[in-house]
């Protein structure tokens, strides 16, 4: 069978058709990403975002680009055949193709009247290089809405995913610290206490004890710098900690002495499948000081609480609990490290009845 003749557009070309449309006051939409494996959630994205303006053209990330954004695995379908199905779509005018992870060279270069993305990103949360050269050529961007259970992710887990369910359970751990809980989930797994596969693993702590089990492991280990704020996580490192969970498919993710504070996108896209495990036997003695606080008031015992994590802090649903007696002249640290001990056997007992669907 003969090779495709459509041929994408190249940069200098589309800046072309930008200045066109200007010069009789109409405008250029753009928008960017790898666009595999292409279904109705990109088509209607595709649609909304031709609307806004008189022509689009989509800039596809190349093969060399998709796989490091997005692992070896990908791209299913290579850079041409891409370009080939997006410039058949009645809302693409034009396809270009780039080789950087951003689009920021092409962005400067083009100039688009406006830029669109879709609702998995919020202005705050695009790449600070991409939006600076959006800034610096005026463009008006917009974020438009998601289809809900539409996307690359999703249709791949599916053609993957046995159809009795059976399999490792794939988990994704996020800690801040020493770490001590992956060890646990690892040592549960390789003594076949639980059937799983620790898939990533993400801290916020570049140099943490941590990254260091994880990598020892040979589980991939990344460090996403959340800014300043240690509690709290900016928009771009919420979005860069949905890809790398995304990208590794994971099912479940756990909190294991992660200090930081998770919002959007993560919580939806892995709602009633983020777990912690919390020092006290909530709902009482929630926060960062809860063991402290056990002491403080007196109580004769505390322990720990797996549950699930919302957007209330320490107040989603229960999962398991285990108590640890306080003894007297105990300190935080004392008591923490006996906590610990029983932490490291719920979080494994959990994950090992984790429901199948």
């Amino acid at each position: 069978m003969p090779e495709p003749t459509y041929q994408p557009m190249t940069p200098a070309e589309v800046r072309v058709l930008r200045d066109e449309l200007d010069a009789k006051g109409k405008k250029l939409v753009f928008t960017n990403g790898c666009f595999d494996l292409l279904h109705a959630g990109h088509v209607r994205y595709l649609n909304q975002a031709r609307a806004l303006g008189d022509a689009m053209v989509v800039a596809l990330n190349s093969d060399a680009s998709v796989r490091e954004l997005k692992g070896p695995s990908r791209p299913v379908n290579r850079e041409r055949d891409r370009a080939e199905v997006m410039a058949a779509l009645r809302a693409v005018d034009a396809v270009v193709i780039f080789g950087d992870k951003r689009a920021t060279a092409l962005i400067e270069e083009i100039r688009p009247h406006i830029y669109a993305k879709g609702g998995d990103y919020t202005v705050d949360s695009l790449n600070p290089e991409e939006l600076a050269a959006l800034k610096s050529a005026r463009s008006q961007i917009s974020i438009l809405p998601l289809v809900a259970g539409r996307s690359t992710t999703n249709t791949i887990e599916r053609m993957m995913k046995p159809a009795d369910g059976s399999g490792p359970l794939r988990l994704g751990v996020l800690g801040s610290g020493v770490g001590s809980n992956l060890k646990a989930i690892l040592q549960a797994i390789e003594e076949h206490a639980l059937d799983a596969e620790v898939v990533v693993a993400i801290s916020d702590e570049k140099d943490s004890t941590f990254l260091k089990t994880a990598k020892a492991a040979h589980v991939p280990a990344h460090f996403v710098d959340g800014g300043h704020n240690p509690r709290r996580f900016n928009d771009a490192a919420h979005k860069e900690i949905a890809e790398h969970l995304q990208r590794a498919q994971v099912e479940v993710v756990v909190l294991a002495g992660f200090m930081r504070i998770l919002k959007e996108p993560v919580l939806t896209a892995y709602a009633d499948r983020i777990v912690n495990v919390h020092p006290s036997l909530l709902p009482m003695f929630k926060g960062a000081r809860a063991v402290q606080d056990a002491i403080d008031e007196g109580e004769l015992e505390t322990g720990c609480t797996v549950h699930l994590v919302t957007s209330e802090i320490d107040a989603g649903r229960i999962l398991a609990q285990a108590t640890v007696p306080i003894l007297v002249g105990d300190t935080a640290e004392v008591l923490h490290q006996r906590i610990k001990v029983e932490e490291h056997k719920l979080l494994p007992k959990v994950l090992s009845e984790w429901p199948r669907k």
